[in-house]
């Protein structure tokens, strides 16, 4: 028994070693696909209204700018379903590194298109094709990036290791933000020249540090045992997407609990942004009290992650919800003081909440299907619920805000409206902590 006990340590301190690497890898290879993602936020916020709609009233062209904003979003969940497809069909890894591939190639090329005093619309047609394919790529990334940690974690810590992906996000908007804030500091017209673009041309130099890590990690072992369960048994594989389809309650349930998640994501880097430099406050200054506050939420992220483990999904998200519904009006009153110092305090309570709802919601998410078809279901409700509740949401707040005179009254609403759907959604579905992911359907 001792013999048996000696070498059976090793064996489970090298898996404990490969769960952490992947976690590890998860959780840059998500930074650099959010950094590109968000940064397009960042950019539509204070460059791409007047570099690709100039002459255009101004809340016309941030309207406008958060069309483009729109289409990645929209494309999102075409990349869960290629990127699912195969990712449930021939394996994780090897869907993540072409998801990064392009997520690169595509930022790169934002920072190429010549603005509209050069080309006229033309900018903003390449600017919305070139985002809908940073959209499939993330689209494609999350489901296999939440997969590879969530599958080789301990059963019982499944909630924090998938937050590792989810505070990809926040890390990822540091970087954009803290770079596209180094940027704006130039003079107006240099910033709008080719300041606001450098960020977007680094994301090259990301995308190799990504790949080297991406390369280096093993392939989810729960996937490669149902796959050589299935072989064995002679089973014909199926078409994931079908598989999901069958069920569709799962994904309906998933694309309107997280929705709201999105929703308030989105409004900070976006809107809120906008509405406090439009209040007076220094836009310099508000990119980094919005980089600040997104780097103290990383660790809120993982937070929120460890808390479902212990309490469960469900009572940590709807709590978030909860509190950030009471806080949307203090929020905004903070926005629009004009100082930096509550600016700062704004959006640190704001990402505060909103990593209650945020570090659970991978494993939430992932632990609604079963082990052949969860890149697809993981990968299209969760993105479905990025489209409904991100999507279109800066467009709808700006116009709401513009349309009421600037009243920030209908865009509460709009928001808490959105929270409580979402509450009712997460509240009704199953909670998912103790679910047996190695099931193979």
């Amino acid at each position: 028994m001792s013999g048996h006990t000696a070498l059976a340590q090793p064996s489970t301190a090298a898996k404990r070693k490969e769960a952490r690497t992947v976690i590890m890898s998860s959780y840059l290879g998500s930074t650099i696909e959010f950094y590109d993602f968000l940064l397009y936020a960042t950019a539509a916020a204070v460059a791409f209204p007047k570099v690709f709609f100039a002459g255009t009233d101004e809340w016309v062209g941030v309207v406008a700018a958060y069309a483009t904003f729109a289409a990645g979003y929209v494309a999102r969940p075409l990349g869960g379903i290629i990127f699912g497809h195969f990712g449930d069909r021939i394996g994780r890894k090897g869907m993540l590194i072409v998801s990064m591939a392009m997520m690169g190639i595509a930022s790169t090329l934002i920072g190429l298109i010549p603005g509209a005093n050069v080309i006229g619309p033309w900018g903003a047609v390449i600017l919305v094709v070139l985002r809908v394919c940073q959209g499939i790529a993330v689209g494609g990334e999350w489901g296999g990036a939440a997969l590879m940690a969530l599958e080789h974690s301990d059963p019982k810590r499944r909630g924090f290791a998938a937050s590792f992906v989810n505070a990809g996000a926040p890390t990822g908007a540091v970087l954009g933000t803290v770079v596209m804030g180094i940027f704006s500091a130039l003079p107006q017209d240099a910033f709008l020249a080719w300041g606001w673009r450098v960020p977007f041309l680094l994301s090259f130099v990301l995308l190799i540090v990504g790949m080297f890590v991406r390369l280096r990690v093993s392939e989810s072992p729960i996937f490669a045992e149902a796959v050589a369960k299935e072989s064995a048994q002679g089973t014909k594989r199926k078409i994931p997407l079908l598989e999901v389809l069958k069920r569709p309650k799962a994904l309906i349930m998933i694309m309107f609990a997280g929705a709201a998640g999105f929703g308030l994501q989105v409004v900070l880097p976006t809107f809120s942004v906008t509405y406090a430099v439009s209040k007076g406050a220094p836009q310099q200054g508000v990119l980094y009290a919005f980089a600040g506050a997104s780097a103290i939420s990383i660790l809120f992220v993982l937070l929120g992650g460890r808390l479902s483990d212990r309490f469960g999904r469900r009572p940590v998200m709807v709590t978030g919800l909860a509190l950030f519904i009471l806080y949307l009006f203090p929020m905004f009153g903070m926005l629009s003081s004009g100082n930096v110092a509550l600016v700062f305090l704004a959006f640190t309570v704001a990402l505060i909440l909103h990593s209650s709802l945020y570090g659970p919601l991978a494993a939430f998410v992932s632990e609604q299907f079963g082990t052949t078809n969860r890149y697809t279901g993981a990968a299209v409700g969760y993105q479905l619920a990025t489209l409904i509740g991100a999507g279109f949401t800066p467009g709808i707040v700006a116009g709401l805000y513009k349309d009421a005179g600037q009243s920030i009254v209908p865009v509460v609403v709009f928001l808490s409206v959105m929270s409580l759907v979402s509450i009712v959604f997460i509240l009704l579905t199953r909670e998912s902590k103790n679910n047996d992911l190695s099931t193979v359907s």
